[in-house]
């Protein structure tokens, strides 16, 4: 009975439990410390195992309609504008399913690190209240099928990112950061929202099957598709508008920072199911497929570029990130670019879109492990500068493992995580075009040449005395990034495994237009 209803009402499920562990958790933080970080570990399990009976019910019946507010859901219900009344219909389909198993999972993992508070007493049941509700805003923008929905988990998403950048003020710094990404999240909002109010006032529907379904593709749709694709470009921090993600991601905790990675694919989602699922039957698939091709070069060039030089971890991690992001915009650009060709899209131009979708949990893991790492150091350390650390090989010994691990998988080199998505990339990106293949071979390359000199500055040469009493961070830091270690290791030993459970569903999802649809038309 429990397993019925629960199956039944998942995509429900998946946003109440955070949403009402947020607000519960200045409550329940009256108990004390203890009380707190079990109700938030509870919360976050369950999340995820929410996230894991939905993914199941997906990748074995197919997608799943819920619908808010009405006994069914129907063609009745979609079938014209005045067929939708106020209500929010969710599609989870392949692609939604995975996107919100691994952001619940990283959820989970970025509270664990969270429970050690070192000097910052203050304020961490909001701290742990506003991660919840993070949580919900990326749920919520990978489940939703209502474009004003998607919105307002976007809303969601950006102010409780920003109130989480802001949380350690650090002499102003962290609210200046924080003020950056309010800012151009806002920015990247409102240019949503009028897309949105574009396409409502042409279709009479804010439903992405309907308007899928009536989509003309005149002036007006080609502006809001600009829109749309600009700004969550800008919140996925594609470049050229990348430039909030060095002061976010240096300045916010270390386990929100590799949060704020896993909200930032979210932007990357919708680019994603905007370009394939809202204007799929429409788009001119090879001007917007080289249009995201190109932005997914420049993020990855400038990104490694920017980086090379940095002298702060975090900062320097910040960049790799928007690096990481154009391999994802490159694989699925390309499997764009040919989506009209079928022979192309067969041979070469699916494994393209596997492999960015790949690189997207693979980055999440990773990248997500590295910034727990740079938390880690400066947990014991109180610094980020390369300058001023160094030798900490002798008393963080699995800290530096950790490291290595995310390290060597970032920089795409075997048996890890990173190397699995990138040979799919470079494989079939360069059977579209060899040029944009060694472009991406060549960051690589370069990635692994920064790595090296921050493992050198941090891990290696004798151990300073200032340094002399440091020690391993506390179990659930340990813990945390043990996980994502296992975690990179092993979708690394086993990538076809994943490829073939979790990816090509979802790569396929997207490809499909017709079956979302038609799921949400009463097709299914």
């Amino acid at each position: 009975m429990i397993w019925e209803f629960w199956s039944a009402n998942a995509p429900a499920l998946l946003l109440a439990i955070p949403m009402l562990g947020a607000f519960a958790t200045p409550l329940i933080g009256r108990m004390g410390k203890t009380p707190r970080n079990l109700w938030i570990l509870l919360i976050t399990a369950l999340t995820f195992v929410t996230s894991a009976v939905l993914a199941v019910e997906v990748y074995t019946t197919g997608p799943v309609i819920y619908t808010f507010g009405a006994a069914a859901s129907s063609a009745a219900l979609v079938s014209d504008s005045g067929g939708i009344p106020v209500r929010i219909i969710f599609n989870v389909d392949a692609m939604s399913a995975f996107m919100a198993l691994f952001a619940s999972f990283v959820g989970m993992v970025a509270a664990v690190f969270s429970f050690p508070s070192g000097k910052m007493e203050s304020g961490r049941d909001g701290y742990f209240a506003l991660l919840l509700l993070l949580l919900v805003g990326i749920l919520g923008m990978v489940c939703t099928g209502d474009l004003f929905n998607f919105f307002v988990f976007l809303e969601i998403n950006s102010l409780a990112g920003a109130a989480l950048v802001a949380y350690r003020i650090d002499k102003g710094v962290a609210v200046e950061a924080a003020l950056k990404y309010a800012f151009l999240s806002t920015l990247a909002g409102l240019l949503v929202l009028y897309a949105v109010a574009l396409l409502y006032g042409q279709y009479d529907s804010l439903n992405i099957a309907v308007i899928a379904e009536r989509m003309q593709f005149g002036f007006l749709d080609k502006v809001a598709l600009a829109l749309l694709l600009t700004g969550l470009a800008m919140k996925a921090g594609a470049v050229p508008m990348h430039f909030w993600t060095p002061d976010t991601y240096s300045m916010a905790p270390s386990a929100i920072t590799a949060f704020l990675v896993v909200a930032s694919q979210a932007s990357l989602y919708g680019v994603f199911r905007v370009a394939f699922t809202l204007y799929g039957l429409t788009l001119n698939y090879v001007t917007i497929g080289w249009f995201i091709i190109i932005l997914g070069v420049l993020s990855m060039f400038v990104g490694v570029s920017m980086a090379i030089p940095q002298k702060d971890v975090k900062r320097l991690m910040a960049y790799h990130a928007v690096s990481q992001t154009g391999y994802m915009l490159l694989g699925v650009g390309v499997g764009l670019a040919v989506l009209g060709d079928p022979v192309m899209l067969e041979s070469f131009g699916l494994t393209a879109m596997e492999g960015g979708i790949f690189h997207i949990v693979n980055h999440a893991m990773y990248k997500g492990l590295l910034f727990l790492t740079a938390g880690a150091i400066f947990y014991q350390t109180g610094t980020r500068n390369l300058n001023k650390l160094g030798g900490l090989g002798h008393s963080m010994k699995w800290t530096m493992l950790f490291f290595v691990i995310g390290a060597l998988a970032i920089a795409g080199i075997p048996p890890f995580n990173g190397f699995a998505s990138k040979l799919m990339i470079y494989e079939s990106v360069f059977a579209f075009n060899p040029l944009l293949s060694i472009i991406a071979m060549v960051v690589s390359i370069l990635t692994l040449a920064s790595f090296v000199k921050v493992f050198h500055a941090i891990f290696m040469g004798p151990r300073q005395e200032r340094y002399a009493e440091v020690k391993e961070v506390p179990v659930p830091m340990l813990a945390a990034m043990g996980i994502l270690a296992l975690l990179t290791v092993l979708m690394g030993i086993f990538p076809q495994q994943i490829v073939d459970l979790v990816i090509s569903p979802a790569a396929g999802a997207l490809v499909d237009q017709g079956s979302y649809i038609a799921s949400v038309m009463g097709g299914l």
